[in-house]
Formats: C-alpha cells, structure tokens, sequence
C-alpha cells in the first residue's frame, strides 16, 4: 500500500544523506518534496501541514547542521514523525473487562466489515484462546447475516441465530443475553453500513451502542478511501464514539494517505491492519514498523515473528536433522518452499527486508513473484514419491512427463533441479561444519540448534538495522564469521550468497532465474 509513498520519499531523503552538509535552503526545499509526496498519497492538508513543520523546526536546528552525517539525522526524525503520526505506541484490542466483552464494527458498506468480523473471531479463538460469538445486526443488505453465519460455520465459530424481523437494536440485545447465558468470553457486533455517511445510519449505530454497551467501538475503514477518509473517522468518532480504527485492504495499491489521516485527526490508534482476503490476513498495526516500512528500512521484527508463528516447531526439526545429514531431497524442498508460501510470499518476505524497496525494479526484472513458488510447488507435486527422495532418477523421459503434468515446460523442471541441487549443496556444508555464507541465517532463526532470539533481542536487531549498524552481534548462536554484506546491515544482500557483492537478484536466489 505504501510502495509510492516510500519510492517518492526514499528518493527526496536519499539526496539529503548524499551531501556533506545540509543548509536551510536544502532542508526547505526538501520539505516541498516531502509535502508533495504526502498530498499525492492522498494525506489530509492539515495533516501534511503539521507534519512538515514539525519535521523542517527540527531538522533546521543547530544539533543537525553541526552533525557529521546531517542528511541521516533528517532521515531519523522524518522516521520518528511518521512514528508519531501514525501513533506511538502500538495498540491491541482491549478485553480487560467482565465477560462476555461486546465489541462494536463500525463503518461504510463495503469496508469489510463481516470479513474482518470473521477474521477477528478466528485471531481471538486460535490466538487468545477465548470462546467468541458473532451476531451480524445488518438488517439491510441481502444475505449479510448468511454471510457471517457461513464464515461462521467455516471457522467453526457460533454465530446468533438469525430471527426474521428484529431490528438491530433487538439483535444487539439478544446477542449480549445469549454472550452472558452462553459463557462466551467475546460478542462481536457486524453493524450495518450505507454507501455515504447519512444520519439514519449514524442514529442507528449510536442506539446500538447505547443498548450493548460495548467495551471496543472499531470504525472499519478501506485503506483506498482517500482524502474522505478524514470526514468518515470525525463523524464516526463524533457520533458513536471510536476507541480504535481497523484498516483493510492494505495489500491493495492504495496510496497510504488514509492511516496517515485518519490517526492524527482523531487520535484514536489503528489498531489492526487486514493484510488479504483470507481469515487469517489480520494483523497488528506497529507504527514504528510502518514507519520503517514507508522509509524502506524494513522491518525484521515482523518477519522474524512471521516466521516463528508460520514454521512449524516438529518439522523444522526434523527438516534440520536431515540437513546435518546431507539428506535434504524435494520433498524437504517442497515444504521450505510452502512456509515461505505461508509467510507471504516471495513480495511479503521481500517487502519486509531492509534496503529491499530500492531494489524494486530488479526484482521486477528477475522475474521474482509469487507464481514461481505455486509452479515450483506443482512440478515437485507431479513427481513420484521415489523420485522425490531421490531427484538423481529424473531422465530426460520422466523430466518430460512430470513438464507435463505440472503445466511447464522441461525447462523449468530443470531449473528446479539446479536450485535443489545449489540448496542441497549448501545444506551439506552446513551439516559437515564447513560454515557455508547461509549457516549464520540459519543458526541465527533457531535452525542449527540453540535458542531463538528473545523479542527484546529481535527488537534490537530492528533498531540496530534501522539506524544502520548491522545486525547486533549479541544474538544466540549467530556467528562471528557472517559475510561483510550481512554484517553492515543486510540491503547488500548477496553478500549473502557469496555470488557478488552486488545486489544482483538473481544471485540471491540461485536457479529461479526470468519468467518465460
């Protein structure tokens, strides 16, 4: 969502850390861009406004002009403006009250609210552990009850059951009766919406919340919504009463400005962010993190956490045993290539990596999107089980029929062959002692024995990368013998490899190559 917005300022703060010495000239002109690139991200005025004069009161001050990297302290306190805007401290979902807690949605029709309803039970049951009913009060829309009692049903989630002819407000007050006679921990309130804000709808929600009481009034808003995205938040915060905004549709390719906005105008905290379509696409909003992610220093906290949560404990267990042993065949292959699947593809893991965002075009240039892991994926699913365990049998003959099989041509095969047999090679130094350049990764994600790293570890590896020092040296089992490329901060991530110091993608994932 914020690839725009992070290109155009990324390109305005890398000519300020060019020169030697910043004037107030060059930081007014910079702060002309900066404007620029907020308003076309569609950031409200006033918002916009503030921010720059904020950031230009700073950055014109003595303790900048005198430093000895000033274009870097700029860059720091745009990033802890953006912080501040977006909300310092991130923000979960409060259920610190007597059961059953309601929990209001809010917002226009076609915001999301069912889904997110849905994606939020199912974070609240599999994460949290509580016992959620949902209770859908849109009387309006056809088939919106069906829809929440179908997702329900899905997540094998209870939902009210549906009564022809209450209103909302009576829905309401069933749904709390039942949350209460039922033992439910959590009853999720989906309200109904309109295409435009309208006093109809605004008395409605105000008489729900005056009959449920809830603990948790969430505006549900689409991250494309724009410059409207100011109005909708006031009236809403006006009227109901907001303690926390969800966004969704922050994997489309809206412009950002509406995070930006709706958090400064309220001050309430955005405090979940919906990351795709399927139920579990909901995530915490961190502000440093986006912030971080909008100046395009990543954010390897989350993709550290991704990891943990996606990787299954067992099985990378046994996926590491067998790599001490030289054994890693396709079928090893093929579940690497599902977690990262899992955790968000090749453009999820990417996006989170520091330095990632200025390499754009040569990923787009390399062909590296997430096609290539569902067509790897089905070229390793149309082989055999024993040619799987042991890929020396594939012949041109059987190269031939899984092509075939899996919709690709023999080149392809081939090429994933050549990247199985690079990763195996690499596995095997690994397993043998010899430190192969990928062994510190490894060990330091909990993969060659030893502890994971602890989030306030993880926290500094974040903040010691954002500042641009490089990963801290005192994680757990992370060796002092990791390529110059990783030591300095990972944007030169071939170095990785041990391919080129360049930052060539193609030589960081060896074997994927250009799309045909």
């Amino acid at each position: 969502m914020f690839d725009n917005l992070s290109e155009r300022l990324g390109g305005i703060l890398d000519r300020l850390t060019g020169r030697g010495a910043l004037t107030e000239k060059d930081v007014d002109a910079a702060m002309r861009e900066v404007r620029r690139a907020l308003l076309e991200a569609d950031v409200a005025l006033e918002v916009v406004r503030g921010f720059t004069e904020k950031v230009r009161e700073q950055a014109v001050g003595a303790t900048v002009v005198k430093s000895v990297t000033p274009g870097q302290m700029v860059v720091k306190i745009v990033h802890d403006e953006l912080v501040a805007t977006l909300g310092s401290d991130g923000q979960t979902i409060d259920l610190n009250t007597v059961p059953p807690v309601p929990i209001m949605m809010v917002g226009l029709q076609g915001s999301g609210k069912t889904t997110t309803t849905a994606k939020l039970a199912r974070r609240m049951t599999q994460r949290d552990k509580r016992k959620v009913l949902m209770a859908s009060l849109d009387v309006y829309r056809p088939a919106a009850m069906e829809q929440l009692a179908v997702l329900g049903r899905d997540l094998d989630i209870a939902t009210l059951p549906i009564v022809p002819g209450q209103q909302p407000t009576q829905i309401a007050k069933r749904a709390m009766d039942a949350g209460k006679l039922g033992g439910y921990d959590v009853v999720l309130l989906d309200t109904a919406g309109r295409t435009t804000l309208d006093e109809e709808m605004m008395a409605e929600a105000a008489a729900i919340k005056a009959t449920a009481n809830p603990h948790e009034v969430l505006l549900v808003a689409d991250a494309l919504t724009g410059q409207d995205a100011v109005n909708l938040a006031r009236s809403f915060d006006q009227r109901v009463g907001l303690t926390g905004i969800v966004l969704t549709r922050v994997d489309g390719d809206g412009r950002g400005g509406a995070a930006l906005s709706m958090r400064a105008v309220t001050g309430k905290p955005i405090k979940l962010i919906g990351t795709g379509e399927k139920t579990d696409a909901l995530e915490d909003f961190y502000p440093s993190r986006i912030a971080g992610r909008i100046l395009g220093m990543g954010d390897v906290v989350s993709l550290v956490e991704k990891a943990a949560a996606s990787i299954d404990a067992e099985k990378a267990a046994r996926t590491a045993e067998r790599m001490r042993k030289g054994q890693f065949d396709l079928n090893d292959m093929r579940e690497q290539l599902s977690q990262m699947a899992n955790m968000g593809g090749i453009s999820g893991l990417m996006g989170m990596m520091p330095g990632i965002a200025k390499m754009k075009n040569q990923i787009a240039a390399a062909g590296l999107d997430d096609k290539i892991l569902k067509r790897q994926i089905a070229i390793i699913d149309s082989m055999t089980r024993e040619e799987r365990r042991h890929p020396d049998l594939l012949k041109a003959s059987r190269k031939k029929r899984i092509a075939a099989g899996s919709g690709q041509s023999v080149e392809h095969v081939n090429k994933l062959l050549k990247m199985h047999r690079n990763m195996a090679d690499v596995m095997k130094a690994m397993g043998s002692g010899k430190r192969g350049p990928l062994a510190g990764i490894a060990q330091a994600m909990g993969f060659g024995g030893g502890a994971m790293p602890s989030p306030e570890q993880m926290k500094a590896m974040a903040e010691k990368v954002k500042s641009g020092g490089g990963l801290p040296t005192d994680l757990p089992n992370l060796p002092k013998d990791l390529p110059p490329g990783l030591r300095s901060g990972l944007p030169n991530l071939p170095g990785l490899t041990g391919i080129s110091n360049k930052p060539t993608l193609p030589g960081l994932l060896p074997g994927l190559g250009k799309k045909k």
